[in-house]
């Protein structure tokens, strides 16, 4: 979902509970937020039932052309604590690729995992169904099965959804994935 009006997709870091809030009045004051959300189970009143909650507790992402204006009217919503950067004067956009495989996830509506942050590894691709073209690290659980891990290097956090082991190649270049795609053993 490449841009060219030099917007880039920032991650957000948020006052606990409050990622509706800011997707709220984020996008009342005309900004475009994303807030990745999966289907829990909840028990409450005795009843269980469930319930929408963020993928990512704590953070959102927003896509936006930040100058200095535009930066403070972000800071400003209240509960946001800050955006994420590298150091301290640079924001850091996080990859379209990134996001975009988020997105793809979310929209899919299969159920989603957490997984541990690590690195390395070799990326594979979804080949067909609601995933197609998702990149991430496939790790067996099993020989014919096995979790997809798709990973945002800014948050240091990482997904992860089952998936048949027919259902993936490796990517073309063959490469060892960037850092911020995990491995993880069950």
């Amino acid at each position: 979902m490449l841009q060219t009006d030099g917007s880039a997709w920032y991650a957000v870091w948020l006052r606990s509970n409050y990622e509706h809030t800011v997707h709220r009045q984020l996008s009342a004051k005309g900004f475009q937020p994303f807030l990745p959300e999966v289907q829990t189970w909840s028990r409450r009143l005795g009843m269980r039932r469930a319930i929408r909650t963020p993928m990512f507790p704590g953070y959102l992402f927003v896509r936006a052309s930040l100058d200095k204006h535009r930066y403070i009217d972000l800071l400003k919503v209240q509960g946001v604590v800050r955006v994420l950067e590298d150091g301290w004067t640079r924001l850091t956009p996080v990859p379209d690729p990134e996001i975009d495989a988020i997105q793809q996830i979310a929209a899919a509506g299969v159920t989603v995992f957490p997984c541990a942050h690590l690195r390395g590894g070799e990326r594979v691709r979804v080949l067909d169904g609601p995933l197609a073209g998702v990149e991430g690290m496939f790790v067996h659980d099993k020989p014919s099965r096995g979790r997809l891990v798709v990973s945002v290097d800014m948050l240091g956090r990482s997904i992860a959804v089952e998936m048949d082991a027919a259902g993936v190649e490796p990517c073309p270049s063959a490469q060892p994935m960037v850092p911020g795609l995990c491995e993880r053993r069950l």
